[in-house]
Formats: structure tokens, sequence, C-alpha cells
């Protein structure tokens, strides 16, 4: 119910402010089980992504979104568990394997289930290798996979950014359903998971026009805050440094008053 007074609310406002495009709308099933699968650009994909489609799309969403503390924390739950998000534990092991059981529920029950590959937001509009974990699930669940793929949603709300931005017309694009049924049997193979993943990627990339980097995007933000602290690090010496060089000065220059 929350889910359709959201979009019943925000979806007017949405299509005046920022004219959102979308096209291939009819790849996505009317009926039945199906898996989304999207580039992740910003949090404004859980907004101009599902806004097309006359189903409901049940995201898998990282838990910190729903832990939040304080009025924005309580703001954040609200939209998140109303957009239909599921929450996870990203930290792998038995984490994932809840991850898998939810995404499972939620196609049982013959809905549409919403999933990122990356992982996480791409730290600067960027598409990044994928995680198996969705292969997996594509092999267990036996459903139709819709490739859905964003477009400028990184320029409406760059990451840090709680404040959307105007001027900017965002394009979700859907592609034709992807087929892994000659895989099916074979989710164990870890040379199938990465091959099913490297094909969703390559429809993300065709469909999106971004450019392709062959890394994980959390390891590319882990390295991006390392060298960020080791940068503050590094000027807060060169500060201490100028300070320990002009109290030197002034009192060279006491001492030879």
């Amino acid at each position: 119910m929350i889910y359709w007074l959201l979009k019943l609310v925000l979806g007017p406002i949405l299509a005046v402010l920022w004219q959102p495009r979308a096209e291939g709308v009819e790849h996505v099933p009317l009926h039945g089980p199906a898996i989304m699968v999207g580039n992740h650009l910003s949090v404004a994909d859980h907004f101009f992504g599902p806004l097309p489609v006359p189903r409901k799309i049940n995201f898998i969403a990282k838990s910190d979104y729903f832990t939040g503390s304080g009025a924005k924390g309580a703001i954040a739950r609200l939209f998140f568990r109303g957009a239909g998000a599921i929450p996870i534990d990203r930290a792998g092991g038995k984490a994932s394997e809840a991850a898998l059981r939810a995404g499972l529920k939620v196609l049982e029950r013959g809905e549409l289930l919403g999933i990122y590959p990356e992982g996480t937001r791409s730290p600067d509009g960027k598409l990044y290798r994928g995680k198996t974990g969705v292969a997996r699930l594509i092999l267990k669940a036996k459903v139709p996979v819709v490739p859905m793929a964003m477009i400028n949603a990184e320029k409406i709300m760059p990451p840090g950014t709680t404040i959307p931005r105007l001027g900017v017309r965002p394009r979700v694009r859907f592609g034709e359903p992807l087929d892994f049924s000659r895989y099916y049997g074979m989710e164990d193979d870890h040379l199938v998971l990465r091959s099913i993943t490297d094909e969703i990627m390559y429809a993300l990339m065709r469909l999106s026009g971004q450019e392709y980097v062959d890394r994980y995007a959390k390891t590319v933000k882990e390295e991006r805050a390392r060298a960020a602290k080791e940068e503050r690090k590094a000027e807060k010496a060169a500060r201490k440094a100028e300070e320990k060089e002009r109290r030197a000065k002034r009192a060279q220059a006491e001492n030879d008053a």
C-alpha cells in the first residue's frame, strides 16, 4: 500500500520536475516473476527506475539504509520499506545465502525482483564488474531476466548529496529478456556464474552507454577512501611542519632582537 501511495504522490512530481523518459517497457512481463538487473548510479535509481513499470519492483538493498538514526534515518527507513526494498547484509557468507533466500521468496510469490549486480553505487558514473550472486539466483529461480539501465541518475543525486538537482533529464532503458536456460543446473560452476554475470553487465553497458571497468566498485571506493585519508594525513603533517617552522622563525627573531 505504501509503495503505490508513494508512486501515486511522487510520480506526477517527478514527471513534472525531471520529465523522465523510458524505453522498452514492453520487455517487462505484465504477469509472473522476473528478475530486473540494473546498473546502480545513484539513490535516484530507486525513484526513476520503477516509475514507468506498472508493477511493483522489490529491490534488494543494503541493510545500512534501514539502520540510520534520527529523523533522517526514520525517513530513509520509511521510504525504502515503502518502496519495497529488501534489507540484506552484504558481508558475504551466510549473509549472501540469506539474500538468496529472500530473493527467491519474492519470485515464488510471482513478483518482480530488482538487483544491482555491481553491489554498490558507481563512484564515478562508470559501469563496474558484477558480482556472481545474481547468477546463482537466476539459475535457482529459472525466471525471465530483464536488464534495466539507468542514464543520468548520478547527475541528479551525486554520491554524498541529499537534495536532488534539477535540469537533468533521466532515462531508463529496458532491454530484451536474457535467456540463461542453457546453464540451468550449473549453479555450482564458478565459470558459469562469471559468464552469466559478464553477459548481464555487457547488456547493461550496451543499454546505458557507460564505460566498463573490469574491477569491483567496492574495491575502487575503498582505494579512493584510503587515498583521501592519506591525503588528509599528509596535509595535516604539512600544516604542522609549517607551524613548527613559523614558531622557529619567531623564536630566532626574538633571540636576534
